[in-house]
């Protein structure tokens, strides 16, 4: 089963803008990410993945522009990520993960080196104006 439709869930005060759209191949997260339940936050978006690494476009682009996470959102972003990870390394899709980061944030540019050294995809680390 594929991921026919794209998926959409809006930010909210505590949860960024999370989309997946199986045509493009794009999966975008954006905002601020303090989930009180992140399982209820990132739970579908995690299915719909799911149903779209069923039938992935020929390359997937992740973008993530978050100004702030908690540690919940990073144990979602990791398993996100490493499910990608795991199509692109079964050659399912040619991914690429696109981590923004202002350019006075070093925290969050540290997390992007993490990232990097963490998966086997490519990590593009982005300078931009968060």
């Amino acid at each position: 089963m594929a991921l026919s439709q794209p998926f959409r869930s809006a930010a909210t005060g505590k949860t960024p803008d999370l989309a997946l759209d199986p045509a493009k191949g794009e999966l975008t997260v954006r905002g601020c990410s303090i989930p009180e339940n992140a399982d209820k936050a990132y739970g579908p978006l995690m299915d719909a993945l799911e149903l779209y690494l069923g039938a992935p476009a020929a390359r997937t682009r992740v973008v993530v522009e978050l100004s702030y996470f908690n540690s919940s959102t990073a144990k979602y972003l990791l398993d996100l990520f490493k499910r990608i990870d795991d199509a692109h390394g079964a050659g399912i899709t040619r991914a690429v993960l696109e981590w923004h980061h202002a350019a006075s944030d070093l925290d969050m540019l540290e997390v992007g080196r993490d990232y990097q050294n963490l998966l086997e995809f490519p990590v593009k680390l982005v300078e931009s104006g968060l």
